[in-house]
């Protein structure tokens, strides 16, 4: 894929006893010579509910120290968050931004917004801390509304020896933790335990996305330093094709947000990205209106609107749904959708897929509604076309 021009430096503050994060990272980037990691750590041994190593001075400091080297952007390359909750991440965030006077995250952030960017609501987690640190991750993806329905841990402390742990190890850890679950994602919440390698082979056998947390940070904090475009492979979906479901997304949310409807969705066949317009690329909805991404119920080629798109190639604004096209009446039933419209995302002359834009009231769409649709699915078009130029370029 062609590389942004000019160099990339990305600054990480890391925990002193961290292994894994430092080597995996510099692996990943390996055929990106324009990217260059900045590391300074700051004092970290242990992983315990009362351990109170993470202080946000300190990693003030350390982003001062990160912004003589001029960073394009800055991460905390540990999982803190995940147990001592988003406040205390976002704090850390602040600090490292005023610091450094770049954008910002974490390992625990980054994750979040992977399972963002593929709409993961039920997840499982493999994690190499005691189980009261686990239940906090826990209650911590809960409030980020990520329900876990699986978890493993081991019940390690020393970071040292949560370094230690291999690849069989960590793989029956995450299979542990998925076992008979319905889940959306498998994360792995340490960034001194790397599962960057085995990610693929991961979501071969389950099926889902994997996040690894060090994979995350990378990804993450590429993005922040306006690079959604340099090559990572061989290390599962999140690096092959995150930053493609990062745009989908914003153009959802986008959407969303112009025409005031209740719930938006993109969808789209792209088979070398698993997407498939019987599930949902992209939802955004207001709150309380219940979801309908990951719902494969319906065959959605064959219904009475989809053929009216492929027949007539413009957008559709049903106002209500008294007269034909028919909409489906699970949509109607289950999820209280009274009007909606469809926008047609036409690529090489093939209907590839659609945005829909659903309200629980009857309403008449405007021109502007209509006008907003109709310019997502022209820059969804143009985003996939020019990242699978890319890709083949690559």
């Amino acid at each position: 894929m062609t590389q942004p021009a000019g160099p990339i430096r990305l600054g990480m503050v890391m925990p002193s006893s961290n292994t894994r994060a430092e080597p995996a990272t510099h692996r990943m980037l390996v055929a990106a010579p324009h990217v260059s990691v900045h590391v300074t750590r700051v004092p970290v041994t242990r992983i315990a509910q009362a351990d109170g190593a993470f202080d946000v001075a300190m990693f003030r400091q350390a982003g001062e120290l990160l912004a003589d080297a001029g960073v394009d952007a800055v991460a905390w390359n540990g999982t803190s968050g995940s147990w001592m909750g988003l406040d205390h991440d976002r704090s850390v965030v602040d600090a490292l931004s005023d610091a450094t006077g770049a954008p910002a995250t974490t390992s625990t952030l980054a994750v979040l917004d992977a399972f963002a960017a593929y709409g993961c609501s039920r997840v499982c987690v493999a994690v190499p801390y005691t189980s009261d640190v686990a239940a906090l991750i826990t209650e911590t993806y809960r409030g980020a509304g990520v329900e876990v329905v699986g978890s493993d841990s081991l019940g390690l402390v020393e970071n040292v020896d949560v370094g230690a742990l291999t690849a069989d190890e960590i793989a029956g850890q995450v299979h542990r933790a998925a076992d008979g679950n319905d889940i959306h994602a498998a994360a792995v919440v340490c960034t001194n335990v790397d599962a960057t390698m085995l990610a693929p082979r991961i979501e071969r056998e389950l099926g889902v996305p994997v996040v690894d947390s060090i994979t995350a940070t990378l990804w993450r904090t590429l993005q922040l330093a306006g690079d959604r475009r340099t090559r990572i492979d061989g290390y599962g979906r999140l690096t092959d094709d995150g930053a493609l479901r990062v745009l989908l997304q914003e153009l959802t949310d986008d959407l969303l947000a112009r025409t005031g409807a209740d719930r938006t969705t993109l969808r789209i066949d792209l088979p070398a990205h698993d997407l498939h317009v019987d599930l949902a690329a992209a939802e955004a909805a207001r709150p309380g209106v219940r979801s309908i991404r990951h719902d494969p119920g319906l065959d959605q080629r064959s219904l009475d609107t989809v053929a009216w798109l492929e027949e007539h190639r413009r957008p559709l604004a049903q106002p209500h749904f008294r007269e034909p096209p028919a909409a489906p009446q699970a949509l109607r039933d289950h999820y209280g959708v009274q009007a909606q419209m469809l926008g047609p995302v036409v690529i090489d002359d093939r209907l590839a897929g659609w945005f829909s834009a659903h309200s629980l009231t009857e309403r008449e769409w405007s021109a502007a509604d209509v006008e907003h649709l109709t310019r997502a699915a022209a820059r969804a078009c143009e985003v996939i076309v020019l990242w699978e130029t890319l890709e083949r370029s690559g």
